[in-house]
């Protein structure tokens, strides 16, 4: 059976006030509190980021972590930084997202038939969570997943990403093993249950910008996984 809006709604509320992670909330706290000067007149979001999406998509898109400027900054997944810069077009041509750019929550952005959400829901120092931190916050991705009632594809967007959600699946039992399951850009496993995952190089500058993730690589992830869950 379709599962509402309102569940997952709901799930985004208790995310925002999730308070398991020490560490991850003083940090957060203090890049809000301190800004970058080019964003001195931002009210930082400053909390766990809440996922962002159509409940009903066929497609999720699971990322690493919020960025300290960027979707700490914005409130939404990958807004407001050179990752999110360089996802949202692509997520525009492949026919997920209605605008080009995402700047802020309230910029009329809407997915269609997509979920972002991350594996870790707090920035991390050096974009970096702990195996602890990431270990708190799995609880999130497993119910998120559970709600996700019409996903047929996940694209995983980091090597942290594909490792988070083979954990997922050996917890819910999906899996019995990671062996066999190897990150690399383009990698495509179709779990025992059929849902199918496809890794990708993260949309980090530091990939973006040395030409190891290209636009059109990156693409033609997103265009896979369009076939696969039959859009």
């Amino acid at each position: 059976m379709p599962t509402s809006s309102a569940a997952l709604k709901a799930l985004n509320a208790r995310i925002i006030e999730c308070d398991r992670c020490p560490r991850l909330r003083t940090y957060c706290a203090e890049v809000a509190r301190v800004r970058r000067r080019a964003y001195t007149d931002w009210e930082y979001w400053g909390k766990p980021v809440p996922s962002f999406g159509d409940p009903d998509a066929r497609v999720l898109a699971l990322g690493l972590a919020p960025g300290a400027h960027g979707s700490n900054r914005t409130g939404r997944p990958f807004t407001g930084d050179g990752s999110g810069d360089f996802l949202y077009p692509v997520l525009h041509e492949a026919g997920f997202a209605s605008r080009l750019k995402s700047t802020s929550r309230d910029d009329g952005m809407q997915l269609t038939d997509l979920w972002i959400n991350s594996v870790a829901r707090c920035a991390p120092p050096g974009n970096k969570p702990s195996t602890e931190e990431l270990r708190n916050c799995s609880a999130w991705l497993d119910e998120e997943l559970h709600l996700l009632w019409n996903l047929k594809v996940v694209v995983c967007l980091g090597r942290i990403a594909f490792e988070g959600l083979l954990a997922h699946a050996q917890r819910i039992r999906r899996i019995e093993s990671r062996a066999g399951y190897t990150f690399g850009h383009g990698a495509e496993y179709k779990l025992p249950d059929g849902l199918q995952v496809l890794a990708s190089f993260h949309p980090s500058l530091q990939n973006t910008n040395t030409g190891k993730l290209t636009r059109p690589m990156f693409l033609a992830v997103f265009q896979r996984a369009r076939k696969l869950a039959g859009i």
